[in-house]
Order: structure tokens, then C-alpha cells, then sequence
């Protein structure tokens, strides 16, 4: 516990940690104000269309958009996707990095410590301060809902919310760990860091974006089949015509963490139409599959980091 207490020291003093981090809360609640200003556009161009109805006197005017508070939170996940992954990239290659710059390491390694004392400590602080980090965002997004958004966050939505946090949590940590187990493992430095950036570019950036051009819903605003008025049954009878190419994308998504990681945020979220305002269970029992796979990768990165980060690895780049 004591590496991983200095990590916790060291990261409160952290200029640049505390830079990202702000950043990443500051885009949350532009994210949030965004949406909320989105709607009120929208509520504003909805009440004009009742009023000309209303003076036509004809015509029954639609039901009105109504506002799901939660979902103002899509912009805050999309930039956690991609710069919380990178970010996360940036301080697992930081901790091993900084003991290195410092001469702290060979210090550390000449003391008769255990096998796994110091990937062990390097990834238990670590993950203590992304819990601290995603507490902290959570609260101050919950609180941008309400306040900026204008929304009312009932008892389920909280809970939505915690479970979300757990999910950002899991994704944060795999980042992370993955990267302390690359910079550990490569000769140099750089290198490590390099082939964590080019992993974060494939699987954050290049796949998820293949994956969404290659589905036929999204190649419209509201959606393809939406703005063509087909029904949800002809929808399926469509697409059951491309099966095969609807596997092609589907396994592009499902080999990118963070597709899971988004599939699960905007199912209990309720950003997906298909999941919003459906009890929770019936979420997790759609969403098992992503959350074991989200969980088992974040464990197989942690292994992996505690397996890449020994005395041999680390001295061998001392020389």
C-alpha cells in the first residue's frame, strides 16, 4: 500500500493531472448545457408548429417533445470514450515514467520487495483516483442536469447514474492498466506509449467509426428507417436481408471495448430509444453480454499489466 499511497501523493500535486481533469469536467457540463439549449430549440420549434395549427384550425398537433434529463449526458460520454481513454493512456505511462526520470525506481527495486509490490501499488493508487475522478464528474454532471439542463433526476435515475459510474470506472482502469503493462514492457518509453496510442486510435477511434458508417440507421439524421416511416417489423425483415453484412459490422463493434463501454452507457442512460424508460433489469438483461466483456477486459488488462511489470522488465530499461 505504500507505492500505491505515494501515487495518490504524488497525483494531488499533479499540475498536468489536474489540468485533465478539469478539462474533462469542464466538457461534460459544455456537453450538457449543448443539449439543453438542443432542446429548447427543438421545444421552441415545436410550440411555433402548434401555434400555426392552432391558427389554421386544422390538423391535430403532435404530442410535444418531451425532455429525459439523462440524456443530456451523451456528449459528456462520447468525450469520456475517447479523451477519458486517452487520459487514462497518458497517466498509466506517467507512473512509470516519472520513477524512472526521478531515479526512484532503482531505489525501489533495491529493496526486498515482493513479486507484484510495485505494479500492484502503481495500479491499486491508480484506480483509487479514477474512483475519486468518476465520483467527482458524476456528481457535477448530475448537478449540470439539473441545473442547467432544467431537468428533474428522479430515484431510477440516480441509479442509472451509479451504474453508469461503475462502467466509466471499469473503462478508465482498462486504459490505464493497459498502458502501465506496455510502458513496462517495451525497451523504451516511448515505445510503449506509441503502441498505446495507436490501440487507443484503432479501437476508440477507427472501428467504432467503420462500425456506425457501415449501419444502414445511421446514415440519416433520426435515422434511416425513421425518416422513411418503416415500421420497427419491416425494419427487421430489411435488415434480415443483409444478415451477413450486419454480422461484418456487428463483430467490427463488439472486438472495441469501447463500443461496449458505449453500448452500456447509452442503454442505462437511456440515450438509446430502445432502452429509454425501460425498467433496469430488462437493461441489464440486453446489456449482460457488454458488461461481462467490458469487466472481463479490465481484468485480462489488469492481469496483464501485473504479469508485464516485473523487476526484469523494469531494470532492463534502466541499462
Amino acid at each position: 500500500m505504500t507505492v500505491a499511497q505515494k501515487e495518490l501523493l504524488d497525483l494531488r500535486r499533479d499540475r498536468l493531472f489536474a489540468v485533465l481533469v478539469s478539462f474533462l469536467t469542464a466538457v461534460t457540463l459544455i456537453s450538457v448545457a449543448v443539449g439543453a439549449v438542443a432542446f429548447r430549440s427543438q421545444l421552441d420549434a415545436y410550440n411555433l408548429y402548434v401555434a400555426d395549427v392552432a391558427a389554421s384550425g386544422s390538423g391535430v398537433a403532435p404530442a410535444a417533445p418531451q425532455l429525459f434529463p439523462l440524456q443530456l449526458l451523451r456528449g459528456g460520454i462520447e468525450y469520456l470514450e475517447i479523451l477519458g481513454a486517452l487520459f487514462a493512456i497518458v497517466l498509466g505511462y506517467g507512473t512509470i515514467a516519472k520513477e524512472k526520470h526521478r531515479g526512484t525506481l532503482q531505489l525501489f527495486l533495491s529493496r526486498p520487495v515482493s513479486r507484484f509490490a510495485f505494479a500492484g501499488g502503481k495500479i491499486v493508487g491508480l484506480a483509487l483516483v479514477w474512483l475519486i475522478v468518476v465520483l467527482l464528474i458524476t456528481a457535477v454532471s448530475t448537478l449540470a442536469v439539473v441545473t442547467i439542463g432544467g431537468g428533474a433526476v428522479t430515484g431510477t435515475d440516480l441509479s442509472r447514474l451509479a451504474i453508469e459510474a461503475g462502467f466509466v470506472w471499469f473503462y478508465l482502469v482498462f486504459w490505464t492498466a493497459l498502458a502501465i503493462g506496455l510502458t513496462a514492457l517495451t525497451a523504451r518509453l516511448s515505445t510503449g506509449l506509441i503502441v498505446a496510442l495507436v490501440i487507443w486510435l484503432a479501437f476508440v477511434l477507427v472501428i467504432p467509426q467503420i462500425g456506425d458508417t457501415m449501419h444502414p440507421d445511421n446514415q440519416v439524421p433520426g435515422g434511416l428507417f425513421a425518416a422513411l416511416q418503416i415500421k420497427k417489423p419491416d425494419e427487421l425483415a430489411v435488415l434480415a436481408q443483409f444478415a451477413g453484412f450486419d454480422g461484418i459490422r456487428n463483430g467490427l463493434e463488439v472486438s472495441s471495448v469501447t463500443k461496449h463501454f458505449e453500448r452500456l452507457s447509452f442503454a442505462f442512460l437511456g440515450i438509446k430509444d430502445q432502452y429509454n424508460q425501460q425498467p433496469i433489469q430488462v437493461v441489464w438483461a440486453a446489456m449482460l453480454p457488454s458488461a461481462i466483456t467490458l469487466t472481463a477486459a479490465t481484468f485480462a488488462s489488469v492481469i496483464f499489466a501485473l504479469a508485464a511489470t516485473t523487476r526484469r522488465t523494469l531494470q532492463r530499461k534502466q541499462s
